[in-house]
């Protein structure tokens, strides 16, 4: 029944604001799964998750580091937020766009960060006021050894929005790899993984 009710907000988020929406249904088990294997299972990881939606990450990222895990999930939608928060009330909720991630991290006195795992759509990644992308944000905050995480559709990864999302992508990171095809997901998906994160200078 919950996947039922999270796919209907999915839907009535995506067409009121389809630009800000990743997707019409939420991720599946077999894509939350891929997309967060990278991320360190022992110690106690700090790990970031960018628009959570409705929690299929954060359920995952829960389970895969047993709830060691330092864990906060930045979403700019309030109403989920505020769902989210509900539902994992050991999840420190933050409502606030992507770009703010140093300023939130630093009021938490986080320096620097093992794993970001990002369910936004690729118009997040799009150069800011200050003429930055999302991805230079997320080097800036990810330690050297972190890992960033990111999903993409397979019958868009060879659309011109998606192909320059990649090629930013490794202008920022100088390891990336992804996934086989997650077929298990509607529609089926592949995982981008990104690793040695490069800074200017």
């Amino acid at each position: 029944m919950t996947a039922w009710v999270d796919t209907g907000r999915f839907v009535r988020e995506f067409v009121r604001d389809p630009l800000h929406t990743a997707s019409v249904t939420p991720s599946s088990r077999a894509l939350a799964a891929a997309v967060v294997r990278a991320i360190p299972t022992t110690g106690l990881p700090v790990v970031v998750e960018l628009g959570p939606g409705t929690g299929a990450f954060t359920r995952a990222i829960q389970e895969h580091t047993g709830g060691r895990a330092r864990h906060v999930a930045v979403e700019l939608n309030p109403g989920w937020a505020r769902l989210l928060a509900d539902r994992h009330p050991e999840v420190d909720v933050v409502r606030a766009d992507a770009r703010e991630l140093p300023r939130v991290l630093g009021e938490r006195g986080i320096t620097a960060v093992d794993a970001v795992v990002s369910g936004l759509p690729w118009v997040a990644y799009s150069p800011g006021p200050d003429g930055r992308g999302l991805h230079a944000v997320i080097t800036e905050v990810l330690a050297p050894t972190g890992v960033f995480t990111q999903f993409g559709y397979t019958w868009t990864r060879w659309a011109p929005p998606a192909r320059r999302q990649l090629a930013d992508l490794r202008a920022h990171f100088a390891e990336v790899t992804t996934s086989r095809t997650v077929w298990r997901n509607v529609p089926p998906a592949i995982v981008h993984e990104a690793r040695r994160p490069v800074r200017p200078g």
